[in-house]
């Protein structure tokens, strides 16, 4: 028999939890974390909430990340605002990831693999986007209802979006670490010419 006593249970553990987190981190830091995960307009209030600040606070920090490219707003019912992570902060986030854990040479093959991909996927389906291919079978499906056709599984033109939004996050990628490369030796050869 274990004499020992079960351990103190938390009322409500999401709390507990909410509560830890205000105390390890600023509000800033809570609204960013919060942002970060809002791609559907939401106001300052629903912001504050979920980053358990204030209304006004959660406002101040919309607007700095706003300022700084983090954020987007939309007019809102009633003259209000709404927030929403933008989604070339998006775009910078992920290509980062991608140079963090990709070498340059990797990630170039991995283009012409998604590349070749695409071209196989327009060849196939004699469109050249998952949209187009998406309307033609429903006019298909319109103009031919009495009779049997051959239905494209969902899953392709989900498989075909998403390689086409993956090969814009490596191409994005691709250009920041180039970019990043010029960037760094024009700095190099500029610090090699002031004397010392």
């Amino acid at each position: 028999m274990n004499d020992q006593s079960p351990p103190e249970e938390f009322a409500d553990v999401n709390e507990a939890v909410g509560e830890e987190w205000e105390s390890e981190t600023t509000p800033y830091e809570r609204i960013r974390h919060v942002v970060s995960h809002t791609y559907s307009p939401v106001s300052a209030d629903a912001v504050a909430d979920d980053a358990r600040t204030t209304p006004k606070t959660a406002r101040k920090h919309l607007n700095t990340l706003a300022d700084e490219g983090f954020v987007e707003t939309t007019p809102g019912e009633h003259g209000s605002t709404l927030y929403h992570r933008s989604p070339e902060s998006l775009v910078v986030e992920q290509a980062a990831d991608i140079l963090d854990n990709v070498s340059t040479d990797e990630l170039v093959a991995r283009i012409q693999e998604m590349r070749e991909q695409l071209t196989e996927y327009r060849s196939e389906f004699g469109v050249d986007s998952p949209e187009e291919l998406a309307v033609n079978q429903t006019n298909q499906a319109l103009t031919e209802s009495g009779s049997p056709q051959d239905e494209i599984d969902p899953a392709t033109i989900r498989e075909w979006k998403t390689l086409r939004r993956n090969l814009a996050f490596a191409n994005a990628a691709l250009s920041i670490g180039n970019a990043e490369k010029f960037v760094d030796s024009d700095h190099r050869s500029t610090d090699d010419s002031v004397p010392a």
